[in-house]
């Protein structure tokens, strides 16, 4: 399907308001169509005429002032003010709604697709993008159709008051219409090359304003004003190659509009020497001419703007096209309760199909409400072992079982419903406080809001801000402290009071006295709850009902700390090489 067709259906909701607005459009460009009329009954009925008398001259005038200045006056305005206003309300509706499926779209959007494309180029698409195909509403759907309307009625009363005047004023028609055609062939492409131009200087802005501080302590701003005046300057070539293109076709558009003007005041001063045509109809003529003209020359500019437009809707529904990693099945069932019992069957995963496997034959089971701690050397694989329990991913081979059932034959939401999470550099928005918190549990009262921030430790430090849990935290939490930004993380985590837990590194790069608060409320946390506790501190997972050590992302011992160190394996060997290090 078309762009054009798919765009179509989110206009087709508004076909109703689309009809009336044309109609009132029709009213509003149909009045200024009578100026050219009223001109020429003043001079061939109220001037010209050697046989009225001066009152009777004024009287007339008079007359036709009165209806011209009540139809102009009165009558227009409010015409034109409902014209612009459903014109606008149907465009930004259009606008709203796709902004809205685009949103929808993007939570549905695997953690893959996140990891190979710039976040600020997404926002380009749904911002910039989406905002250029309100054009094609305006212009398309609207404007061109009363410019034509225009340009129709203009011809006909030209006809009816000369036939060989109008057909001199039309012999630039076809040129004209080739010279779209030509110079607009090209400007599709060069405005979509524009687009993506300017969505990868959006993208890289948005990753260094984010990335500020690392660019600050780095003293890196001259190399990163080098590397972003090299995506700028590669906007600025192909804004320039775009707007080249556009000059040249206004250039010659207007060169043929021009000429016809020319063509017909010659021939229309001619017809009147010769006494064909009286000279109100000649001054008519010519006023009919920009009527004519002037429409034709915003079909130009309009066929541009729908060309922009159309170039945009491709850039829109080509992201609208990207596939789901992570997709129902049709009989997918709601997950409603939670023993907690999570089976990893002859698990192996990659993220590519290009790439190897980070995990191999994983075989592991946690019973209800145990708690099993993943340990081993950076990249091993255990983090991707944990993304895999609430399919961020989906396994490459074998299954994951929760409570005995597939979790692929669940929902993805509900089954995330169940789970809570706590990663070493958890997301905070910029909010509120209380905001951040009630992300766990939207709908939870504000007393279940404050049990669950001092069941983390949370609710002392909370009240100690300006505004206390309406403190604003900015982007990031970037107010806030990393122990603080952990303890509203666990404090959500508590009001969402899920039976399956993931702690991600949650307490590494913290302070002791945070680590101690927090490995205070995590231990809270995990007590009746099936949880998997990713480690790098090993002093912080002795108390685990089992530690299970991953290397090269398989599974190469397991046991409790006792049995483990008893061992004198590779959990012997880390465990012994941090304590040597904290000595």
């Amino acid at each position: 399907m078309s762009s054009i067709r798919r765009y179509l259906t989110f206009v087709k909701p508004y076909i109703k308001q689309i009809i009336l607005t044309v109609i009132i459009g029709v009213i509003k460009f149909g009045i200024p169509l009578l100026i050219p009329l009223i001109l020429k009954y003043v001079v061939d009925h109220i001037v010209t005429p050697a046989d009225l008398t001066t009152g009777e001259r004024i009287h007339r005038l008079l007359y036709v002032m009165a209806g011209a200045f009540f139809i102009f006056v009165v009558l227009r305005p409010p015409i034109e003010y409902f014209r612009q206003y459903f014109a606008q309300w149907v465009g930004n509706k259009i606008l709203y709604d796709i902004r809205d499926k685009l949103f929808d779209h993007i939570q549905k959007l695997s953690l893959k697709y996140y990891a190979n494309h710039k976040s600020g180029e997404v926002i380009s698409r749904v911002i910039n993008d989406v905002e250029q195909t309100k054009s094609f509403v305006i212009d398309g759907l609207m404007n061109i159709w009363l410019d034509m309307f225009t340009v129709a009625i203009t011809i006909i009363i030209m006809w009816s008051m000369d036939f060989w005047l109008t057909v001199v004023a039309l012999l630039m028609l076809p040129v004209y219409a080739v010279c779209v055609k030509v110079f607009y062939g090209g400007l599709r492409k060069l405005t979509r090359e524009r687009s993506q131009a300017l969505a990868e200087v959006q993208g890289h802005l948005h990753e260094r304003v984010n990335g500020i501080s690392v660019i600050r302590s780095f003293a890196l701003e001259e190399h990163e004003q080098h590397q972003f005046d090299k995506r700028n300057s590669n906007f600025l070539k192909k804004a320039l190659t775009q707007t080249a293109w556009n000059a040249k076709t206004f250039s010659v558009i207007n060169t043929v509009t021009d000429i016809s003007p020319l063509l017909v005041i010659g021939f229309a001063g001619f017809r009147a020497i010769e006494g064909a045509i009286t000279l109100g109809s000649l001054v008519a003529f010519v006023g009919y001419l920009d009527r004519l003209y002037n429409p034709l020359r915003r079909l130009a500019t309009s066929s541009t703007t729908l060309t922009q437009s159309i170039a945009s809707m491709d850039r829109v529904f080509e992201f609208m096209d990207e596939k789901y990693d992570i997709v129902d099945k049709p009989n997918a069932e709601t997950l409603e309760s939670v023993k907690g019992e999570i089976t990893f069957e002859n698990v192996s995963f990659r993220y590519n199909e290009s790439e190897a496997n980070v995990l191999e034959h994983i075989n592991l089971t946690a019973r209800q409400g145990e708690t099993i701690a993943l340990v081993g050397m950076s990249g091993g694989g255990k983090s991707s072992l944990v993304g895999l329990i609430p399919r961020f991913y989906d396994v490459t081979e074998g299954r994951i079982l929760l409570d005995g059932k597939d979790i692929r034959n669940f929902k993805a939401r509900s089954l995330r419903n169940h789970i809570g999470m706590v990663l070493q550099d958890n997301i905070l928005f910029s909010e509120s406080v209380r905001s951040n918190i009630l992300m766990g549990k939207p709908s939870a009262s504000e007393e279940e809001m404050i049990e669950a921030a001092k069941a983390a430790n949370a609710h002392d430090f909370i009240m100690g801000l300006p505004q206390g849990y309406d403190t604003q935290i900015g982007e990031r939490g970037v107010k806030l402290s990393g122990g603080q930004k952990q303890r509203l993380a666990i404090s959500r985590v508590f009001l969402k009071n899920p039976p399956i837990l993931i702690l991600d590194e949650a307490t590494s790069a913290l302070d002791l006295e945070s680590e101690h608060l927090i490995q205070e409320s995590l231990e809270k946390l995990a007590k009746n709850r099936t949880t998997f506790i990713v480690a790098h501190r090993l002093a912080t997972i002795t108390h685990a009902d089992r530690i299970v050590v991953i290397e090269h992302g398989k599974i190469v011992e397991t046991g409790t700390h006792q049995q483990l160190m008893q061992k004198k394996g590779t959990y012997y060997n880390l465990f012994s090489v941090q304590q040597l290090d904290q000595v």
